[in-house]
């Protein structure tokens, strides 16, 4: 894996995990599995799913997407405009 990428992964529990084990020996990553009912345990991996159900609709079989097309979403996720939130201020000056 190069540098920059994470060193673990954590994902909630379902059937695309079956191979954890496998996937945990090919990358040389460990995998954490999140408790069931408990959303504070899968970090990012809500909105992600959110973000990917754009481009990728859930049941979709993802043998029919090339590499190409799933290149292609990741390019435009990683490369996407990000906003900063707006906090609501009290009209004091924080500085």
């Amino acid at each position: 894996m190069p540098p920059h990428q994470p060193r673990t992964l954590t994902w909630d529990r379902g059937r695309e995990i079956a191979e954890h084990k496998a996937i945990t020996t090919g990358t040389r990553m460990p995998i954490y599995l999140c408790k069931p009912r408990s959303p504070w345990q899968r970090g990012t991996n809500e909105n992600t799913n959110r973000l990917l159900r754009q481009y990728l609709p859930k049941g979709a079989d993802l043998r029919t997407f090339s590499q190409a097309d799933l290149d292609a979403v990741a390019h435009e996720l990683n490369h996407r405009p990000r906003t900063t939130p707006r906090l609501p201020h009290s009209g004091r000056d924080l500085r």
